[in-house]
């Protein structure tokens, strides 16, 4: 296998990286491997057998092109700032596609580097597993995000809640520069540093954006509207991020380090699944505030490039920052209008909007197959959409549609590009984590996957894909992040 990397990170200042390999494993085995993905990347596997895609992608076989780098940035977890680094990733090397793209090819739980903090470096195979089908699933679903390429069991154990078996990730994102990565300069490179990677930043993310008399505060107002898009992405299919400290906020705006994420079932935006998220932080609907609140520290970052004077350069970054909630609340609104089939919103609408959230979270409807109810009347056996309050609701909106002149059929089809019928549902999910852990077999993996990739389009319905956990079930779940 060859791979057309282009390696530009090695370029930068070496205080932002340290060369390392990852670490061999012992009995590598490949778990599933996302050929269509291979084959965008211009990557051909096809002459390679599993066992050699398995000493490929477990990081037993090294290339004498590949970068083998981790990566240096800190972060604020949780509020608290903290110097981290690829703890137990690689970076193998940056691929450029056939069509001239640029994708980094990282190792996930290849071993230790010089930044893993006394960590082991390894991965369970549990939560590879989980990255993969969430990774993928936001990706059908059109929301900016990671990808993954390949899963590999190492065939060696892994300690964390309990002894589990631990495997190789292989993520594919357009880049691995954080909100985090500015704070770690900010902090301990020299402002020249910081200068040489805004301008790497531009000329890989926005090309647009070289040459504007002030590119700094330019970097940061496009940063703004691609996590405001994303934000808005996430809300638009139930998804909780889970974990959206500043290392795990990419400036091109993708979706990241999926540790413990997960889909709402019931519409509460308190929600909260991850087992460390204790205060709510994280919390479906508080992730536009803390989007915010990343940015500050994204701004903060770069004052000393937006101004020499330190009262103007805060004054300006202030000023960009103080459009985010407008710019939200407007994308927002017209996000949830689409998802009623209305794409001009007015106020009119955003009460109508307004009043349908109110029924669901006072009566414990299933996010998801509230719209999907609305799309396919009678698809979901639920005596809750039988309901009169949920009947008048309905009339009104169908009023309003013939109010503003907008075809049944039309609508029908702005609701079917923003409502997912399917969406991987924790308990899906950790019935396909079960069966891979327990039986080896990828079975129920591949029929989940395949359902994923048709929530869209879907010709026919399939109940079983559909169906929200008990109550007691969502009411305990918990999720982790695995590291």
């Amino acid at each position: 296998m060859k791979f057309n990397f282009d390696n530009t990170y090695t370029s930068l200042p070496t205080e932002l990286f340290s060369v390392c390999k990852p670490t061999p494993v012992n009995k590598p085995q490949l778990v599933v491997f996302n050929q269509q993905l291979a084959e965008e990347l211009g990557i051909d596997p096809k002459s390679e057998s599993a066992e050699e895609l398995a000493a490929i992608f477990s990081g037993n076989i090294f290339f004498e092109n590949a970068a083998n780098i981790a990566q240096a940035y800190s972060g604020h977890q949780f509020g608290h700032f903290t110097r981290l680094g690829d703890g137990r990733a690689v970076l193998l090397g940056e691929q450029l596609t056939p069509d001239g793209k640029r994708f980094d090819l990282q190792f996930k739980g290849s071993g230790t580097t010089p930044y893993s903090r006394n960590g082991d470096g390894r991965a369970t195979l549990r939560a590879m597993l989980r990255e993969y089908i969430i990774s993928e699933a936001m990706h059908a679903l059109n929301i900016p995000s990671s990808r993954s390429l390949a899963v590999v069991a190492t065939g060696e154990a892994v300690y964390r809640e309990q002894v589990q078996e631990g495997a190789v990730l292989t993520r594919v994102a357009s880049s691995h520069i954080r909100v985090g990565t500015f704070e770690h300069l900010a902090r301990f490179c020299s402002p020249q540093t910081l200068q040489i990677f805004t301008d790497y930043t531009i000329n890989r993310h926005y090309p647009e954006l070289i040459g504007s008399e002030n590119s700094a505060l330019s970097l940061l107002k496009s940063v703004i509207e691609k996590q405001t898009d994303l934000i808005v992405n996430w809300l638009r299919v139930g998804f909780i991020h889970g974990v959206m400290n500043t290392d795990n906020m990419t400036i091109s705006g993708e979706t990241i380090d999926y540790g413990p994420c997960a889909f709402m079932n019931t519409y509460k935006p308190e929600t909260a699944y991850s087992s460390i998220d204790t205060n709510g932080r994280y919390a479906f609907g508080n992730q536009a505030n803390i989007a915010l609140w990343n940015l500050t520290r994204l701004a903060e970052s770069m004052l000393t490039l937006i101004a020499d004077n330190t009262e103007k350069a805060i004054e300006n970054a202030q000023e960009v920052l103080n459009t985010f909630q407008a710019v939200f609340e407007e994308k927002y609104f017209k996000m949830l209008a689409s998802k009623i089939g209305i794409e001009a919103v007015q106020n009119k609408d955003k009460e109508l909007i307004n009043n349908l959230l109110k029924w669901m979270y006072n009566n414990n409807a299933d996010y998801t197959n509230t719209f999907v109810e609305l799309m396919y009347p009678g698809t979901i056996n639920d005596n809750i959409y039988l309901e009169e309050y949920f009947k008048k609701w309905k009339n009104d909106w169908k009023n309003r549609l013939i109010e503003l002149g907008i075809d049944p059929e039309l609508a029908l089809k702005t609701m079917q590009s923003s409502n997912p019928v399917y969406i991987p549902r924790n308990n899906q999910v950790e019935m396909v984590l079960n069966s891979v852990s327990e039986s080896g077999s990828t079975q129920a993996l591949e029929a989940l996957m395949e359902k994923l990739s048709t929530s869209y389009s879907a010709s026919e319905l399939d109940i079983n894909y559909m169906l929200p956990p008990l109550n007691s079930e969502e009411k305990n779940y918990k999720t982790y992040c695995g590291t």
